[in-house]
């Protein structure tokens, strides 16, 4: 699962979520930090409202929520996910002894980045392409 660190980074360098059946995040609250949500039509679900969009928490008094604001989620976005946003520029996914590296190519530019989460390399090469296109 992509680091909290790197699902930060992606949406301060602008990526939007819409989110989705299978979506997971994370509250930006304190004590919510080591609790991951998962979006689902029957717990949690996305409601469109003239004030903006929320995430409706369904038959969950565990959690005392009724809903939160998109905008006070964070998303952790899957590797597909991620894979998915890098379109074109992917090249290539490598797995080596201690980690997985990950291959865009953008304007031009062959780039590679390591990490030894593949979702967290992905995030990275994400990161430099968000970078790279604003």
């Amino acid at each position: 699962m992509i680091s909290t660190e790197l699902a930060v980074a992606l949406r301060d360098a602008g990526l939007v979520w819409r989110p989705r059946s299978g979506d997971r995040f994370q509250l930006d609250e304190p004590e919510f930090e080591a609790d991951v949500f998962t979006v689902s039509e029957m717990t949690i679900e996305p409601r469109e409202y003239p004030t903006g969009r929320i995430l409706a928490f369904n038959g969950t008094t565990e959690w005392a929520l009724d809903s939160v604001a998109l905008e006070d989620a964070l998303w952790l976005p899957h590797e597909s996910q991620l894979r998915e946003l890098l379109g074109a520029a992917f090249r290539a996914l490598r797995r080596r002894p201690d980690t997985y590296e990950v291959e865009i190519v953008t304007i031009g530019e062959r780039l590679v980045f390591d990490h030894p989460e593949p979702a967290d390399a992905y995030a990275l090469a994400l990161l430099a392409l968000l970078d790279r296109l604003s």
